[in-house]
C-alpha cells in the first residue's frame, strides 16, 4: 500500500516568497507606492530601483 503525500509534504518546509523576487518596472513601483505613473514619479521610482535594488520593493511590497 502506498502513502499519498501532498505537494507541501513532498517539497519540505515552506519557501517564502517576497515581492522583490519578481521583475519590477519603475512604473510598477510608482503605482505600488500609491503614485500615478507620471514621468516624474517613474523617474523617482527608477532612481530608487537603481540605488536600492530589491530593498526598494521590500519597503513598499513586503
Amino acid at each position: 500500500m502506498s502513502t499519498i503525500r501532498t505537494a507541501s509534504e513532498e517539497s519540505g518546509p515552506p519557501v517564502w516568497r517576497t515581492g522583490a523576487e519578481q521583475p519590477w518596472d519603475p512604473e510598477d513601483l510608482a503605482v505600488a507606492q500609491g503614485r500615478y505613473p507620471t514621468p516624474e514619479n517613474i523617474a523617482r521610482a527608477r532612481a530608487e530601483l537603481d540605488r536600492d535594488g530589491a530593498a526598494a520593493i521590500e519597503r513598499t511590497v513586503p
